[in-house]
């Protein structure tokens, strides 16, 4: 089977967040670049921080999904330029919001989520580390539900 690059790149796109499940790396933006090199994919990410714990379970999952295409991949690690929560796709925002977690707007010095249950903006931040360390828990003042937001970067 000869797959063309943009059927390749879709596929790689599509691959879940470990810890954002509901959301591509092609949503989040962390998937750089895939080129086809000697019948193998090679995929570039760049983690939402240096330290993200996912990392080496994204690596995996791309190897996973190239292996299903009958291709071998080398997923490589790139720290320059950052990731940047501008890099999240409108998509991946809308996914975000349906399941209930904020998405971050365009990244300034201060970024106040809305409340993803009702919209309000009378929220507050409980804790600067929510599920995972890329997120912040917030509670809404209006209705009162806690909910994460991933952290403009």
């Amino acid at each position: 089977m000869v797959m063309v690059l943009s059927e390749v790149r879709a596929v790689i796109e599509g691959v879940p967040d470990p810890e954002l499940p509901m959301v591509t790396i092609g949503d989040l933006g962390i998937l750089r670049s895939v080129e086809l090199s000697g019948g193998r994919v090679v995929a570039t990410i760049t983690p939402t921080y240096s330290g993200c714990p996912a990392l080496d379970a994204i690596a995996a999952d791309i190897v996973t999904a190239a292996g299903a295409i009958g291709l071998a991949a080398e997923v490589r690690t790139v720290l320059a330029p950052p990731w940047t929560t501008d890099w999240i796709t409108p998509e991946g925002r809308q996914k975000l919001q349906d399941n209930g977690i904020a998405p971050p707007g365009p990244t300034v010095l201060l970024t106040i989520p809305s409340c993803p249950q009702c919209g309000s903006v009378r929220v507050r931040e409980v804790s600067h580390f929510g599920s995972t360390a890329c997120k912040a828990l917030w509670v809404c003042g209006s209705c009162g539900e806690p909910f994460d937001q991933v952290k403009a970067l």
